[in-house]
């Protein structure tokens, strides 16, 4: 996969926050299972619909 500005964990279909009533919250990947950060990377990035149209509207 090509390295763009976009390609990041919180950029991804598969990126969650859950958020609990002790007011803690969770950021994992849903398809993977475990806790990751915004800024991280994996090849399996699927990217949002919005970011792909923006990918597509700066190339």
């Amino acid at each position: 996969m090509t390295n763009n500005r976009y390609h990041c964990c919180a950029t991804c279909i598969n990126f969650r926050i859950e958020r609990k009533e002790s007011g803690d919250k969770r950021i994992y990947c849903k398809r993977l299972g475990f806790d990751t950060k915004s800024s991280y990377q994996f090849n399996c990035w699927d990217p949002k619909e919005r970011v792909k149209k923006a990918m597509a509207k700066h190339s």
